[in-house]
């Protein structure tokens, strides 16, 4: 959940005085490690289920305090985002049934929050990207009240600048510009975590490297971003774009981004990692300190390590160290694995869970090092694409092997997994019940993204984007209810759209965004051959840095046409000459039902989508006519 009692390092002191609290963290790390302080032989796993809240219009709703105080759970936490929380799971043994044990304590932990929901009119979905998430939705506003949040966002402008850019090419491009780094909270992941012994450590991490590619790509979940079709998994490419606190340089020179799968294997063991991160990354925010860690240690107690502990929060590696203190007060060392998306429901999750967590423990056994297998670019490359591709990639493995994913899964990964989870003594039926999840799932190639996107595709020209994000909303919403695994859930039809609010939606849902422009010297011949060809009745004028300041109509055309002379030429006029430079405009984030108003009121064919005196889209007599023909089809 992270430590929220933190705050900007906004002064060179505060910066100094965290700088040195980290140092000792650091040394009194390595003394507990030298001094045999952490807990052995101990096996245990968690997890983390992050989920967001919705609307009946399956929308985001930023209730998360709401929410939050009328349910009452010790292990119910917020996220960065008003319309995210976070469940923890009770660490368990692993052994005998801790996986099912761990996967109904999710589910009854699900149900109650979505019974306190409900009471605000509200839902929760599971996902790894909400495909109903709207710029407005990750506007600074809507951060979660909390002192920590609003630190890390502001650390990130300070070291970033105002601009965010994001941009991610999959069948669609998204190109697009942000006042924060808010954009984060549209991903919502299940981490899960695994205790290991200091001196396996370096070995298992290295493992859970090695595998993170193949196990990604049977678990991806996260396609779809302001309805546009990116990566399978987008949340790897959102999150590392989001966090990244790198500007550009003339130079050429290697800057690493705070999201990151790492940039070798670990030669000796945690510390390779921490050192790493504080060579590499500034100090982002700082911490009121109540203990020397140094001093503890010396006293044989047992210290919390806190600079250390925010500064490793802060660093968002696909597969994290972490430090923790057990309830008998020894330290302990864990892995969690931080690549899985959430859903599609927790049935995946958990197959997901098993499948990683018997991995993990079946290589530990059969093999010495991993790394005399295959390189770390070759483990990294696996990583991106199956974050990029899923199911369709190709993936390198152990001796130069090259497998697709569904021959690597079912003859190499799934066997070593059984026997991993064998080794801990999981319940047997559990193992036949999680991995058989994997198995289907793979040989019918149909992961949480996979399905997104067929459905996408299957009702992409029988609706708007709008119907079609919510319908995918609520299908997941219905298939999470029963628990179906993905493989299971069918693609819906034209008739299975949700019930349908159209006074809801916002401006932003139902504009067109593919706009053709001009520039105010453009000659009059251009815009309208424009218009001709494109059977357009409203071009909106952008200047040459993008701003928008005026709209050629057919009406203000055709008067120029009327007033040549036999002397004159179309030619010879230019757009700035017979542009409407007084445009009346609406922003995206306004109610549709307000800019029907407005349009009826002053009696206008065309609505430019101004922000920031930048033309982001545009409402026409024709975005009208769709929505009112789709409501009639099917009401």
């Amino acid at each position: 959940m992270g430590d929220f009692n933190v705050k900007l390092a906004s002064s060179k002191e505060e910066i100094k005085k965290f700088t040195k609290n980290l140092l000792k963290d650091v040394q009194a790390f390595e003394l507990m490690l030298q001094n045999n302080w952490f807990e052995k032989g101990v096996y245990k796993i968690g997890a983390e289920q992050e989920f967001c809240l919705v609307d009946k219009n399956y929308k985001p709703f930023p209730i998360n305090l709401e929410v939050l105080n009328k349910a009452k759970m010790d292990n119910l936490s917020p996220e960065l985002a008003k319309f995210n929380l976070e469940t923890n799971a009770n660490p368990q043994d692993f052994k005998d049934k801790a996986l099912s044990v761990m996967h109904k304590e999710i589910n009854d932990d699900l149900k109650k929050v979505e019974k306190v929901a409900k009471k605000f009119d509200a839902g929760i979905i599971l996902t790894g990207i909400l495909p109903t998430v709207r710029k407005f939705d990750i506007e600074r506003d809507h951060i979660t009240p909390i002192d920590r949040y609003f630190a890390l966002m502001d650390a990130l402008r300070d070291m970033r600048g105002e601009e965010f850019l994001i941009n991610i090419n999959g069948i669609d491009e998204l190109n697009i510009k942000l006042n924060s780094g808010m954009i984060e909270a549209a991903n919502t992941g299940f981490q899960v975590h695994l205790q290991v012994d200091p001196e396996d450590f370096a070995k298992k991490y290295n493992i859970a490297q090695a595998i993170a590619g193949p196990v990604l790509a049977s678990a991806v979940n996260s396609p779809l971003l302001f309805g546009k079709r990116l990566w399978h998994e987008t949340r790897i490419a959102l999150f590392q774009q989001a966090i990244d606190t790198r500007v550009s340089d003339e130079h050429i020179r290697d800057r690493h981004p705070r999201v990151t799968f790492g940039t070798d294997w670990v030669k000796n063991d945690i510390m390779d990692i921490f050192k790493e991160d504080i060579l590499r990354y500034r100090v982002l925010l700082g911490a009121d300190f109540e203990e020397d860690s140094l001093q503890m240690v010396e006293k044989g107690i047992t210290p919390k390590l806190k600079a250390l502990t925010v500064h490793n929060s802060t660093i968002y590696r696909w597969n994290r160290p972490v430090y923790g203190i057990s309830g008998n007060g020894k330290p302990h060392l864990r892995i969690e694995a931080r690549m899985f998306p959430a859903g599609p429901s927790v049935l995946d999750e958990m197959a997901n869970a098993a499948f990683w967590l018997g991995l993990m423990e079946g290589y530990a056994d059969s093999i010495d090092d991993i790394t005399k297998y295959m390189t770390f670019d070759q483990a990294k490359a696996n990583f991106y694409a199956a974050a990029r591709g899923g199911m369709s990639k190709q993936y390198n493995w152990f001796n130069g092997k090259k497998y697709y994913a569904k021959d690597l899964i079912l003859k190499e990964l799934l066997p070593v997994a059984r026997k991993g989870l064998q080794l801990r003594q999981i319940n047997e039926k559990d193992i036949d019940m999680y991995l058989s999840v994997i198995e289907k799932r793979v040989k019918k190639e149909i992961t949480g993204a996979t399905w997104m996107l067929q459905t996408f595709n299957q009702i992409k020209d029988k609706a708007s984007k709008e119907e079609i994000l919510s319908t995918i909303s609520m299908h997941t919403i219905k298939n999470q209810k029963k628990d179906l695994p993905v493989h299971q859930w069918k693609i819906p039809q034209l008739k299975d759209l949700p019930h349908w609010h159209p006074s809801q939606l916002l401006v932003e849902e139902v504009m067109k965004t593919d706009v053709l422009s001009v520039q105010p010297d453009d000659i009059v011949e251009f815009v309208a051959d424009m218009m001709d060809w494109a059977k357009l009745r409203y071009v909106p004028v952008e200047d040459e840095k993008g701003q928008f300041v005026g709209l050629v109509t057919t009406r203000s055309l055709l008067k120029v046409l009327r007033r040549l002379s036999h002397e004159q030429k179309l030619k010879d006029f230019r757009v700035k000459d017979i542009m409407i430079d007084n445009v009346v405009t609406i922003q995206p984030d306004q109610k549709l039902k307000e800019a029907i108003k407005i349009m009826d009121e002053n009696k206008l064919g065309s609505l430019p989508v101004v922000q920031n005196n930048k033309l982001v889209g545009i409402l026409t007599e024709t975005e009208y006519f769709h929505l009112s023909r789709r409501l009639f089809e099917r009401f």
